[in-house]
């Protein structure tokens, strides 16, 4: 009962408030905690539909703003949406193209859950792989990068991968995060830059 009126008050705040989703409130804390947006950053958003991280990054940043799903994304004032695969190189180079300069990578994505726990879970993984694979292609040295993950046996491994590519990683829950649910965004700052043969 407890969590269905928690979920309940954060869809119905955040649907006052204008935005398409309960996620929002994620990034939002996520950014009034960690600090990972600065007023001029560009920012490239994985997995971006239905597009509400993007409002919120319109909100944080006066730099140029990418969203990228493989499904369209109705549009946002200020931001630019491309609906394909971030891991397909064409993609990439159309990122590259509109910013100069990436600074921050965010992904709020999950893959569709089949209800089999350690098969959605390494899925989940999988995609967080592909999405450090992509910022590591696009990030600046010193950008940012946050995803949405989930606790479990190869979590650890999925940290320690990051941990090599940048300074500083932690993982974080945010308040808006179902109660029982085991998702947790992972925060690396500082990118150190490709290594050679990356």
């Amino acid at each position: 009962m407890g969590s269905q009126w928690s979920r309940d008050k954060v869809y119905n705040r955040a649907m006052k408030a204008g935005y398409r989703s309960r996620a929002a409130y994620k990034l939002l804390e996520i950014q009034e905690r960690n600090g990972i947006i600065r007023p001029d950053d560009n920012v490239v958003d994985l997995g971006a539909a239905p597009g509400s991280w993007l409002q919120v990054l319109r909100e944080l940043t006066d730099g140029k703003i990418v969203g990228i799903d493989l499904n369209p994304i109705a549009p946002l004032e200020g931001v630019t949406t491309i609906v394909g695969d971030f891991t397909q190189k064409e993609v990439q180079e159309r990122v590259l193209a509109e910013l100069d300069v990436v600074n921050v990578v965010v992904s709020d994505v999950s893959p569709k859950l089949s209800g089999q726990k350690s098969y959605d879970q390494a899925r989940a993984i999988g995609l967080g792989e592909e999405a450090l694979a992509f910022a590591c292609n696009v990030l600046k040295p010193g950008g940012n990068f946050v995803i949405k993950s989930f606790q479990g046996e190869l979590f650890a491994d999925l940290m320690n991968d990051i941990k090599e590519h940048f300074h500083s990683v932690r993982g974080y829950r945010t308040k808006s995060t179902r109660r029982g649910s085991t998702e947790t965004y992972i925060i690396a700052k500082s990118f150190i830059g490709r290594k050679d043969g990356a």
